[in-house]
């Protein structure tokens, strides 16, 4: 199943009232190994995590860009209570990002 995509407005609107642990996928378009990670994550949504994980082009996101800092994609940003608490950059395996979003 693939992940859902979000824009940034729907975002900024959502975040100030998320009340869990989530995730978010910065990517772009021609990005392999963006590919990759998106594919990874599809993988882990089917072990049964329960946490929201969507994408979002980052190419469509400054303002989050900018705020957040993300210097390159993917970046999987985890989110708690409307707020980031972890960037990843390197997707390891299956395996790790299973182990970051239980």
């Amino acid at each position: 199943m693939p992940l859902p995509e979000v824009t940034e407005a729907d975002l900024l609107h959502h975040l100030p009232h998320a009340k869990n642990k989530e995730a978010i996928l910065f990517v772009t378009a021609l990005c392999g190994t963006c590919k990759l990670a998106e594919r990874m994550l599809e993988i882990v949504l089917a072990a049964s995590v329960q946490i929201d994980i969507r994408k979002l082009n980052i190419n469509y996101a400054p303002r989050l860009r900018d705020a957040w800092k993300i210097s390159s994609v993917p970046c999987l940003v985890i989110i708690q209570d409307g707020k980031p608490v972890q960037f990843e950059y390197a997707m390891q395996s299956v395996d790790h990002l299973y182990g970051l979003l239980k």
